[in-house]
């Protein structure tokens, strides 16, 4: 248990979890699972051209999620195709393309296949950690700024608007605090568990939350708590840490949805 490997694991899957969960609010009060998802998935090209240039990896992954949120937002203001079906497309289509590059870059193929679609989170070193806490406190400090007027936005955008609150802006930020997110998490959770982390502590949350506050409280409990269990259950079993931790959250969701059900039929 005191192995460096598994306390740096630990270490960073908390720190993912204290920027996630209440940024995953916002997501599931937005109805953005898919936006969310299609950025997710588009690290995994940030990964292909890491790897074909040579550069780190990370920084590849972030000014990939940041071109995709933004170009996500742009297409987000046309109406000749619903939304959804862009967001689909753009998923599957970055999915397809990042697993087919890995795979003809890298010799050790499966294990690169893998440790981008799920994440290896016990080979998270010492520099991995100083990223994902320096990014994590930013993205941190700055959704508290905007707490107020991303709430507000995300209630009834029409009132923020008329409250003179500029809603471009803010949802801009919002969509690069996720792109970060995104890229601080691939290496921990992996690309197609990502929005899965995002979501799940919000979701099971909500049963048990009176205002947003209480929510993202609740919701980063969840997240914190899940993480530490899975990555026990991962060490433990020698099973993905990324996988288990989600294992975990979806029990968490069960047992917050019985338990919401149960207060219903009093």
């Amino acid at each position: 248990m005191t192995e460096q490997f598994m306390l740096h694991a630990l270490a960073a899957g908390l720190g993912l979890a204290l920027i996630a969960a209440p940024l995953g609010c916002f997501v599931t009060w937005r109805r953005m699972a898919y936006f969310g998802e299609a950025v997710s998935q588009s690290g995994l090209i940030g990964v292909a051209l890491g790897l074909v240039f040579a550069i780190n990896t990370t920084v590849s992954v972030l000014a990939t999620t940041l071109v995709v949120s933004g170009l996500l937002v742009l297409l987000s203001r046309q109406d000749k195709v619903p939304l959804d079906s862009i967001l689909g497309v753009m998923a599957h289509a970055a999915l397809a393309i990042g697993v087919v590059a890995a795979s003809q870059i890298n010799t050790a193929r499966n294990d690169l296949l893998m440790s981008i679609l799920f994440g290896d989170v016990f080979s998270v070193t010492r520099g991995d950690l100083i990223w994902i806490f320096v990014a994590g406190l930013a993205a941190l400090v700055v959704l508290i700024k905007i707490w107020r007027p991303l709430l507000s936005i995300s209630v009834h955008p029409d009132m923020a608007a008329a409250e003179g609150i500029n809603i471009d802006r803010i949802s801009l930020i919002f969509v690069m605090l996720l792109a970060v997110v995104v890229a601080i998490s691939l290496k921990i959770v992996g690309a197609l568990v990502t929005i899965a982390f995002l979501i799940m502590p919000a979701a099971s949350a909500r049963p048990f939350s009176e205002t947003p506050e209480q929510m993202a409280f609740f919701a980063t409990i969840f997240a914190l708590l899940s993480t530490a269990l899975g990555l026990l259950a991962s060490y433990s079993a020698d099973i993905p840490g990324g996988p288990a931790v989600v294992l975990v959250l979806s029990i968490v969701f069960t047992i917050s949805m019985i338990v919401s059900l149960g207060r219903a039929e009093r």
